[in-house]
């Protein structure tokens, strides 16, 4: 909804006219329109957030507001998600939930995203890329094979889709996808990609 504060600022301020929340626009949005509506889910909480009850209610609401799906900020530790996706289900929360995956193709800016958005770094992920970080090959092969091996988990665990975050780097994920096409014939699952 609305993305980074803007440069040179350290937190978001609504729009005096605007939406200070997700679910009031996706409230807004299903009250005009037939659209289908995507929110925002966090399996390792939302920075801003007090605490975890309080995103939780945050995103039941964002749901009960008239999200058709939930797409998920990124994450590497798979567990992240299964933990996220079978508490939202305990909350009640039945609309498909889709896993974000940003493969990883620079080591520094995974860790300014990673710090921005706050997802962690696996330990092992962390020491491994800290050691090709010089290589940007090296790093980009790593990040290819990391999310490999992390959407065929997310394949065989049942996920309806994938949604990739590409930055405007497709490369990348168009290797990714090209692997995973057995698996995903197989399950029927569905690719999106969000160029930003």
């Amino acid at each position: 909804m609305r993305g980074d504060p803007p440069q040179g600022q350290s937190a978001f301020t609504p729009h005096p006219e605007g939406f200070e929340h997700a679910g009031d626009l996706a409230r807004f949005i299903r009250s005009q329109n037939d659209f289908c509506i995507a929110v925002a889910g966090y399996p390792e909480g939302h920075l801003e957030a007090p605490d975890r009850e309080t995103d939780w209610a945050r995103l039941k609401e964002k749901v009960a507001c008239g999200a058709d799906f939930i797409i998920t900020q990124l994450f590497f530790d798979n567990m992240d998600f299964i933990n996220f996706e079978k508490r939202a289900r305990a909350l009640g929360i039945d609309v498909p939930i889709v896993p974000g995956i940003m493969p990883v193709t620079n080591f520094s800016q995974i860790l300014r995203f990673t710090q921005m958005c706050g997802a962690k770094i696996p330990f092992r992920m962390h020491m491994d890329l800290e050691k090709i970080q010089g290589d940007p090959d090296a790093v980009l092969d790593y990040g290819i094979e990391y999310a490999i091996a992390q959407c065929r988990e997310l394949i065989k665990y049942g996920v309806p889709a994938i949604h990739f975050y590409t930055l405007n780097r497709s490369r990348s994920t168009k290797m990714i996808v090209q692997r995973l096409k057995p698996y995903m014939k197989k399950k029927r699952i569905k690719i999106a990609n969000d160029p930003v």
